[in-house]
């Protein structure tokens, strides 16, 4: 298939690559919803808080400063409220748990935008690879925490990403979560990535037997500043191709807005899209027990963390 043929191909539900989250949305009313969404105050995040709002919805965006989050909000309008959620601190994301409790008591979507990527250098936090640590633990705390107030037919929405084909071999290294072992940027991303989609696998697991949904997505490749961390050679070339390659941003946000708000999302717990439409994950993504044994993991290390 042409590269242009890629772009103008649609799934079953007849949204596609070029669809944009405005698209996906046109014709839901949001009103009487409430949606949160992380990473709100640029990209992705920005875009899909933006339109969720126009639809009616009650947007609570987090950002990891309280001044940004506020910022950004206000310039969406409509009432969306700002939260701070440092998702590299436990502390201060269960502070946004309890802000948000405080504020909504039911809770329709949660969307897990935010993220970090290719960190070129090892960091850590509590002990643990930056990359995992802020894109699934992060979450991970913020999602569990919120578990109570999520409406009987609530959504899950985690942005995970084709990336997690590059996580390890055993996609997540247990014996190395810390990074000391061996560390290379994009082989991190991959397997944050990864513990993103396994996280999505065990929680539709535990929502069994409800209306409850939980969807990971791969919202497409997309210049945002979610790159800011790549090197000077692999942002050059970002900037080369991305008008003739890249998706753009109401583009990217199609993926996320589709499997938080529209009603046929909701046959698909549990299962990975990407353009809008459920795609097959790396296989071992798949992994029951793998997505079990993580979320067991995931919860020993915030036990420790206490």
């Amino acid at each position: 298939m042409s590269i242009y043929g890629l772009f103008q191909r649609k799934g079953a539900n007849g949204y596609g690559y070029n669809s944009t989250a405005e698209q996906v949305t046109s014709d839901l009313d949001l009103n009487g919803k409430n949606i949160i969404v992380t990473g709100c105050n640029s990209g992705l995040g920005r875009e899909t808080a933006r339109v969720l709002a126009r639809r009616g919805a009650k947007v609570y965006g987090t950002a990891r400063t309280l001044e940004k989050a506020r910022r950004a909000c206000d310039d969406i309008g409509l009432g969306a409220v700002g939260i701070a959620c440092e998702l590299s601190d436990p502390a201060n994301v269960r502070s946004a748990v309890k802000a948000l409790k405080n504020k909504v008591k039911k809770i329709d979507a949660i969307i897990c935008n935010a993220g970090i990527m290719a960190l070129p250098k090892l960091e850590r936090a509590f002990g643990y690879e930056l990359q995992f640590f802020t894109n699934h633990i992060g979450h991970f705390i913020l999602v569990t925490g919120l578990l109570g107030n999520l409406a009987d037919n609530g959504r899950v929405v985690m942005l995970s990403s084709a990336a997690h084909k590059g996580a390890p071999s055993e996609g997540i290294e247990f014996e190395n979560l810390a990074g000391d072992k061996t560390y290379t940027p994009w082989s991190a991303y991959g397997q944050s990535k990864f513990a993103n989609l396994l996280f999505v696998k065990e929680l539709a697991q535990r929502f069994k037997g409800t209306d409850k949904v939980a969807i990971a997505v791969h919202p497409g490749v997309i210049k945002t500043n979610l790159g800011r961390h790549m090197n000077p050679v692999a942002r050059f070339v970002f900037a080369v191709i991305g008008p003739l390659f890249l998706k753009n941003v109401p583009q990217g946000a199609a993926t996320e807005c589709y499997a938080a708000v529209h009603p046929d999302a909701a046959d698909f717990s549990g299962s990975y899209f990407a353009d809008c439409n459920p795609t097959p994950p790396r296989a071992d993504a798949e992994n029951l027990e793998l997505a079990e044994k993580l979320w067991q993991k995931s919860e020993e290390i915030l036990a420790a963390l206490k």
